[in-house]
């Protein structure tokens, strides 16, 4: 006589279990990271030579302000509070498409040269040719495009997903930096100035006219990097079991490529190549969330909190001078890339 398994036992109910807690622990995680990027947009929009209250900020976001306190958060603050949110949840969905399509966690697009190819066209655009705001933006999608039609074409012997991807990136993204050294050696004084407080990340001078743009490149992108991102599971069980399940291998991958590189040439066209942003949101969300295609969300969300806090901080670091946001996510940045490289090369795990 057999004595039936307690139900606790059963794998059915175990595996139920399991994505339960998943299914909280993405939830919470989401709620945290909401929460940390309305406060840091809250902040951008309470900071500044009139300091406001977060009661006063949610009063004009509400349209129950003042005509003065209205007039300084909706039309003066806002637009550089809401580039700054979007170019942070570009950068960071970005970032994390790219390490999960390429499987490898230094494979975000400042490392690998689709920023600097973005960086070289939106230059050009700017330095050489003359071009307006909207020239310079176009400029840099046709760079970071060109930067990674590159990279695929030198780096197909082993396919998107493999690691002479990355190498062959870092070497195009160095070359990419020294055009636009070059550029900016042959420009003039007040342009070469300009340009080099670009080239750190900034989104000081932003308006409506580059928030709006934006805003428009996010509402198309986001949701089709969220949508493609449901053939990740698959991906990243192998080239051949994915194609035994029925993906289009070399489509998928791609496709979420193609979505990543538009993204960072939105978000380096509004502000420049923010840096860093890209390569730590990921990785934090895989904290965070957990692993796994659910977690990119709350990348998106990371980047936009550390974009908005990067540029608040930025903002009052000198009391003199306004740095450009990118000075301060560089600092926070690089220890975290030296941090990376030792963990992967003593065996630990990021």
């Amino acid at each position: 006589m057999t004595t039936a398994a307690p139900p606790g036992d059963d794998p059915t109910v175990v595996l139920r279990r399991i994505r339960a807690r998943s299914r909280r622990r993405r939830a919470t995680a989401g709620l945290a990271v909401t929460a940390a990027a309305l406060a840091a947009f809250v902040a951008s929009l309470s900071v500044g030579a009139q300091g406001l209250g977060p009661v006063d900020v949610s009063a004009a976001l509400a349209g129950l302000g003042t005509p003065r306190t209205e007039l300084v958060v909706l039309r003066l603050r806002m637009p550089r509070a809401l580039t700054a949110l979007l170019v942070g949840a570009a950068l960071g969905l970005a970032g994390a498409l790219f390490q999960r399509v390429l499987r490898n966690t230094l494979a975000s697009p400042d490392v690998i040269g689709v920023g600097a190819g973005a960086a070289v066209g939106a230059v050009t655009a700017s330095v050489v040719l003359g071009l307006s705001a909207t020239g310079t933006s176009a400029g840099a999608v046709l760079g970071a495009v060109a930067a990674a039609l590159l990279i695929t074409v030198l780096a197909r012997r082993d396919g998107l997903g493999g690691t002479r991807f990355v190498l062959v990136g870092v070497g195009i993204g160095s070359a990419a930096m020294a055009v636009v050294s070059y550029l900016m050696i042959t420009a003039s004084l007040t342009t070469a100035q300009q340009t080099l407080v670009w080239l750190t990340g900034s989104v000081t001078e932003t308006g409506w006219s580059t928030a709006v743009p934006l805003a428009l490149a996010c509402a198309v992108l986001v949701p089709a990097g969220l949508l493609l991102a449901r053939a990740l599971p698959r991906l990243e069980l192998g080239d051949d079991t994915a194609t035994a399940l029925g993906l289009p291998v070399g489509r998928a991958r791609a496709a979420l490529l193609a979505v990543a590189v538009l993204l960072v040439a939105a978000a380096v066209a509004a502000a420049g190549p923010v840096s860093f942003i890209a390569l730590v949101s990921g990785p934090l969300a895989a904290r965070l969330a957990g692993p796994g295609r659910a977690s990119l969300p709350h990348a998106a969300g990371i980047g936009a909190a550390l974009v908005l806090l990067a540029d608040v901080v930025a903002r009052f670091l000198i009391a003199e001078v306004a740095l450009p946001a990118g000075v301060v996510t560089g600092a926070i940045g690089a220890p975290y890339l030296l941090w990376l490289l030792a963990r992967s090369r003593t065996g630990g795990t990021p």
